[in-house]
């Protein structure tokens, strides 16, 4: 069935010698298309520059609902990025996020939310100039939709289940975090992408932050993994603001 639909590209992977196969977030749910000899073709309708991670696109498909890889016939871009191309600091950020959306996102199920909190965050980044702590707060926010955002009830309390996602009293058997970098887990909650500007997060705690994120991700979402852009994103963390 051909449908019409915005996806945002999450990863592209060459198959043989002129053939792309890339998975993308779409309106309808996370797809995966085989484009055959697009290294080849000069058609307009699908270029390879168009599948950059996290490239917004229209694009014109044939989803099949077996599981199977789907047939994309027309691709254009719905929203040019201004900055994130360009800006070192910013690109690292955004290829770092599209690994983490390319381990999280492996349902198909139709999520409007999730499709828009993505859409928008993007749009964001790319239109403000105080990003710094873009990722953290968008991964934090990310845990809503995709079922495991944490219990805020109780959040004063000393310890934090990283497996139940619940504030508590008594030292949790399993995974958890307390003191300091408990503390400074609970400075994220209510912080919202406008307010990032006043933040004083310095390159250490963002680094804890984000352990403590991604050790919370690997235990909600079976496949899930640190990236391997992680390590560029580390010295991110050392230069910008």
């Amino acid at each position: 069935m051909q449908i019409k639909t915005k996806a945002i590209v999450l990863t592209s992977i060459k198959y043989g010698e002129a053939d792309l196969i890339v998975k993308c977030l779409t309106e309808e749910g996370v797809k995966s298309y085989l484009i055959r000899s697009i290294f080849r073709s000069k058609s307009k309708k699908l270029q390879i520059g168009y599948f950059q991670p996290l490239s917004q696109l229209d694009v014109t498909a044939y989803h099949n609902n077996k599981g199977n890889l789907n047939k994309m016939s027309e691709a254009r871009v719905s929203y040019l990025y201004g900055s994130i191309g360009p800006n070192v600091f910013k690109q690292s950020i955004a290829l770092f996020l599209a690994e983490c959306l390319a381990y999280a996102l492996r349902e198909e199920e139709r999520n409007p939310g999730l499709f828009e909190y993505i859409e928008t965050s993007l749009k964001w980044l790319d239109q403000h100039d105080s990003y710094a702590n873009f990722h953290l707060i968008f991964l934090w926010y990310l845990s809503k939709f995709l079922g495991f955002f944490p219990d805020l009830e109780g959040y004063k309390k000393n310890y934090f289940d990283l497996d139940e996602g619940t504030f508590t009293e008594r030292r949790p058997l399993g995974n958890y975090v307390d003191g300091d970098k408990l503390i400074l887990f609970k400075s994220i909650i209510g912080i919202k992408f406008d307010d990032m500007q006043g933040l004083k997060w310095s390159s250490e705690s963002r680094h804890e932050i984000l352990k403590i994120l991604l050790n919370y991700y690997e235990l909600h979402l079976p496949g899930f993994k640190k990236p391997r852009s992680l390590k560029v994103l580390k010295e991110v963390f050392n230069e910008v603001s």
